[in-house]
């Protein structure tokens, strides 16, 4: 294989001109045995207040897996918690093994915890993505988290503009999914970057046709300033729609970004919440046919294997395509783990994470010690020089790979069964039935004008943690009376008052423009995660009472729509109402 592309004509005039730390390159030195650290400016660990870090925790095998082949014998009962402890000091001498608070809480170096950096880049470069096309594979860096990850890519790969000082012509942009997690958009319009959508289908950027990649490039207006140069997308359980965009279209993706030169920013938050069985409920419910084919294919079936059945069943990164290196994929243990940890990896080929260490060395330096010492024990547990001594301890032993990825499939296992609860019940009560003015009326007669009527429409999600949801406003009553951005407004008020009290996240917070933000007012983002599991199917069906509700108002009265939303939803900070907003990632 061909080594990656030399991209550095994209670097940002400031990482161009980065240089390593000189104190953290004395860190190298710290690995020498004996050495005297006469030279580091580091606390010493006995004042740290922490003699250990302990938890109870979950074993891997705690949630089912949706596939009933996969489902493993635990050691014991899987809904029991094991014992997780950092010591003060490792058992071990080697810096590159240790997992204590001596060193998870001293000073480090932007590769971070070495036990947990190294897992990382084990599990990215054999398991997650074994395929990568280019010569010695990618290399991974942790980060704080996906958003800390984009921030710094963006920092790498784009240039500050300035209206008042620098000609249209030098403004640079990014392209992006028409409907797009709008944080991703919040952290480059300071640095007044062209934001330049991209038209969508069911599974998501659409490479072709109008308003797709190629017609964007092709038609790009350099009167707005240069074409865009960077593209960020997510590609599994895409936000806020739910789908997963096939590997036939990344393939037409990647090779338009080829021809014009374009970084892809790979943000998968989501990847291993894929569902098969979101194609055959569909058809099952709209009496359509599917391909089964799809369900059961392993990606990795012409190279190298993951080694698990599960990983190999995931439709694969834009990495296992990247012949030039142009991929800049972002990871995070926020939906694996927990938001709180801020914790996640950047993986891209050597040179360019390169560039972004040394934008993390004078930032954010290494993710929270804390965090990396609690993740690091939980999958990997204590690291020991003595291979019998490491069975003696149970509890310290940690999950491991296989751990790992189990757990990891009983996560998709578990938010699967919650999709097809809701996804069940939408269906189930997409109409209304409308018998006209007069099906009061006792004879026969007035059922002969009975018709159904649809409130809304959405796409069954393939991957991820939201349905898109479009309202059918030109079946209300009042679509002739008021425009759909009233009653769009007026039915999210209406939603969110007794008894109906759901919270759904408006199209409008996804529209990375205002032509597209004054098109999404029929559409809804509607969370399956954050309800308890319990409690789906009965919030579902709580906000399918309340389109039909709304579908029988004939008039506005009562509802503020001219009220200001972020005091509404302060309002709104009250028991009962149901969260299907979702906010995160």
């Amino acid at each position: 294989m061909a080594p990656p592309l030399d991209l550095s004509h994209h670097f940002s005039y400031a990482t161009k001109r980065r240089e390593a730390s000189s104190i953290k390159d004395l860190y190298k030195y710290f690995l020498i045995p004996g050495i005297a650290n006469l030279a580091g400016g580091l606390p010493n660990a006995s004042y740290f207040p922490y003699d250990t870090l302990e938890a109870s925790v979950a074993r891997p095998e705690r949630f089912a897996p949706s596939d009933s082949d996969a489902k493993t014998k635990s050691s014991g009962d899987p809904r029991s918690s094991a014992r997780v402890t950092v010591p003060k000091e490792s058992s071990t001498a080697n810096l590159q093994k240790k997992i204590d608070v001596t060193t998870a809480l001293q000073y480090g170096t932007i590769e971070g915890l070495p036990p947990l950096a190294e897992f990382v880049r084990q599990f990215t470069r054999e398991h997650l993505h074994p395929n990568v096309p280019y010569a010695n594979g990618p290399d991974t860096l942790l980060t704080c988290g996906a958003t800390d990850g984009f921030s710094k890519v963006i920092e790498a790969f784009t240039n500050i503009w300035d209206p008042d000082r620098d000609w249209i012509r030098h403004r640079e942009g990014i392209l992006c999914e028409e409907f797009v997690y709008m944080n991703a958009v919040a952290t480059v319009k300071p640095r007044a970057l062209n934001v330049a959508p991209v038209a969508i289908d069911a599974q998501g950027m659409l490479a072709h046709g109008k308003g797709g990649l190629a017609d964007v490039l092709r038609n790009w207006d350099n009167r707005k300033g240069r074409r865009p140069h960077v593209l960020y997308t997510i590609t599994i359980g895409q936000n806020p729609t739910g789908g997963i965009l096939s590997v036939e279209r990344r393939k037409e993706i990647y090779a338009l970004c080829q021809q014009y030169d374009i970084i892809i920013v790979e943000d998968d938050p989501y990847w291993n919440l894929q569902y098969p069985s979101a194609k055959s409920l569909s058809a099952q419910y709209r009496g359509t046919s599917v391909d089964t084919a799809s369900s059961t294919r392993n990606y990795n079936a012409h190279g190298r294997s993951s080694g698990y059945k599960f990983l190999d069943s995931l439709v694969p990164s834009y990495l296992s395509i990247d012949t030039d290196g142009r991929v800049v994929r972002l990871d995070t243990f926020s939906k694996t783990i927990a938001p709180g940890c801020r914790l996640g990896w950047v993986t891209a080929q050597p040179a360019i994470i390169e560039r972004i260490a040394r934008i993390g060395e004078t930032t954010t330096q290494h993710p929270s010690g804390f965090v990396q010492a609690m993740v690091a024990e939980l999958i990997l547990g204590q690291q020991t020089d003595d291979a019998a001594a490491a069975t003696k301890k149970q509890g310290d032993q940690g999950w491991k790979m296989d751990g790992w990825v189990r757990w990891l499939e009983g996560l998709r296992g578990g938010y699967e069964e919650r999709m097809q609860d809701m996804c069940s019940t939408l269906e189930e009560g997409k109409y209304i039935i409308d018998a006209g003015d007069d099906a009061e009326a006792a004879d026969e007669s007035a059922w002969e004008v009975v018709d159904k009527v649809q409130m809304y429409d959405f796409v069954w999600p393939e991957g991820g943690m939201f349905v898109w949801i479009k309202a059918s406003f030109e079946t209300h009553p009042l679509h002739g009376k008021y425009p759909v951005e009233k009653l769009s407004r007026a039915f999210w008020v209406f939603l969110t008052q007794s008894p109906h009290l759901s919270l759904l996240a408006p199209g409008s917070l996804f529209s990375p423009s205002q032509q597209i933000a004054d098109r999404s007012h029929p559409y809804f983002r509607l969370s399956f995660t954050a309800v308890p599991r319990d409690d789906v199917k009965r919030v579902t069906e709580r906000l399918v009472n309340g389109f039909r509700a709304f579908w029988q108002k004939k008039d506005l009265d009562g509802i503020d729509v001219d009220g200001d939303v972020s005091e509404m939803l302060q309002s709104l900070r009250v028991g009962g109402v149901s969260n299907m907003l979702g906010m995160g990632c």
